[in-house]
């Protein structure tokens, strides 16, 4: 699949800032952060990944729906399941 210029650097982004919340994660665990602040950085880690692939999927459904990638067309069964597998 391919992905645009401007939304691949947004997608780079999304998934540049979960992995920094996701380092960020790491150390309050490591220091004995206390829980509240740890749910919420994995929250917003969460929300960034989610944002990140409902871009993909939006990039790509035109492609995928159409089978210009040069694979056949995707069924809408099979768009159901990818965009469910980020729920």
């Amino acid at each position: 699949m391919h992905i645009d210029e401007e939304s691949t650097g947004e997608i780079l982004n999304r998934l540049r800032r979960a992995q920094g919340q996701v380092a960020g994660v790491i150390r309050m665990i490591e220091s004995g952060a206390d829980c509240q602040g740890v749910v919420t950085q994995l929250a917003a880690a969460s929300r960034a990944l989610d944002r990140a692939g409902y871009k993909i999927i939006a990039n790509g459904m035109r492609q995928c729906l159409a089978g210009e990638d040069g694979q056949a067309p995707m069924t809408p069964d099979q768009l159901e399941k990818l965009f469910l597998s980020l729920a």
